[in-house]
């Protein structure tokens, strides 16, 4: 066996989950921000938002966010709390948008951890 390899497998595998963190917003301060009337942001495609959304959640897909996102929320201090399947394109997407000056975008992450945010759990 070698176990070079298997050192960098587990060495990538740590980067993998750290830059999957990086970014993200707590689980707290993303239930105070909903109080504060944030708004839930799902960058996944028309497609994926059709088989299932979170209730009050918007869908402005990362490849057309840029675009759409200015006429639907012109106020660049609101509170965005962006989610997609995983999390890598809701990173993406909070870059994008704090390029645009959008400064209260957040990375909400998977499907999964937004739909147990917004649940309160």
């Amino acid at each position: 066996m070698n176990w070079t390899a298997v050192a960098v497998a587990f060495g990538l595998l740590i980067l993998l989950l750290f830059l999957r963190q990086r970014g993200r917003i707590s689980a707290a301060e993303a239930r105070e921000r909903l109080k504060g009337g944030a708004l839930v942001v799902d960058v996944r495609t028309e497609g994926e938002f059709a088989a299932r959304h979170l209730p009050g959640a918007v869908n402005l897909p990362l490849d057309t966010i840029a675009d759409t996102l200015p006429a639907r929320v012109p106020d660049k201090d609101k509170t965005l709390l962006l989610h997609c399947q995983s999390g890598m394109r809701s990173g993406a997407a909070q870059s994008k948008l704090r390029a645009m000056g959008y400064t209260n975008a957040f990375n909400l992450g998977s499907y999964a951890r937004a739909a147990q945010i917004v649940a309160g759990k």
